[in-house]
């Protein structure tokens, strides 16, 4: 299988998911857009891709360009090739803003191991009807998907009290995934070290916060890579 991995700094990887991936001998393409890096012209050739989070935010084309140009390839992907998709946090915002939704700042912004709750429509999707009801998994953002419930193509799967769609599918191949289930046990210290994750952390939660966040992230790593196991295992029959 070749998939295709965009990511906006390099520290946001598809963690352990990008293991298990390589594990099961997967050719990955990754897209470095913040170092300049471009999309291949011929998306066709990709089984599916990975869209991963980053400090900036949709609407900032101004200063990272690049953005531009992605928006249309993911349109390209998702609407036109009509191939397997799985975004997260900045990546499912992308996806959000690609098929006519919008992109809002979260009232508050969500920070910490924290309960998700699944809509009635888990049960008979392909990729999550194996999770149970609540579960806890990471969050970091301070932006949200809003305005995409009139579209008829879109289901939502998952929320969270503050933030709606903490996923969502587009038609049956395409999901946004507000959250990171896909987190290693050394993500919270290495994403602690980006000036702008850091800075919205103690905004939220206060200047010591970091080492309090990462002891509650290890606490619950096997049970979120239990979860990346069960993602994975049903994305790979989409592809």
């Amino acid at each position: 299988m070749n998939i295709i991995v965009l990511q906006h700094i390099k520290i946001e990887d598809p963690g352990y998911i990008k293991d298990l991936m390589l594990a099961d001998g997967f050719k990955l393409t990754t897209i470095e857009l913040d170092e300049g890096e471009k999309i291949p012209e011929d998306l066709s050739k990709f089984d599916g891709m990975f869209c991963m989070g980053g400090p900036m935010d949709t609407y900032m084309e101004q200063e990272y360009p690049w953005l531009i140009e992605e928006k249309k390839k993911i349109k390209e992907f998702v609407m036109n090739l009509k191939k397997p998709y799985l975004g997260f946090c900045l990546g499912c915002q992308l996806l959000g803003e690609v098929i006519g939704g919008k992109v809002v700042k979260s009232k508050p912004a969500e920070i910490g191991i924290m309960d998700i709750n699944f809509s009635n429509k888990k049960d008979e999707d392909k990729l999550f009807s194996k999770f149970p009801n609540t579960i806890k998994s990471l969050q970091w953002h301070s932006y949200e998907v809003q305005d995409i419930e009139n579209n008829k193509d879109v289901t939502l799967l998952a929320s969270s009290p503050i933030t709606k769609y903490q996923i969502f599918k587009y038609q049956n191949h395409a999901y946004g995934i507000q959250f990171h289930i896909e987190i290693k046990d050394t993500t919270v210290s290495e994403w602690g070290c980006v000036p702008e994750y850091k800075k919205a952390l103690e905004d939220q939660l206060g200047n010591s916060a970091l080492e309090k966040f990462n002891q509650s992230a290890k606490d619950n790593i096997k049970d979120m890579n239990n979860y990346s196991t069960i993602l994975y295992d049903n994305f790979k029959k989409l592809l």
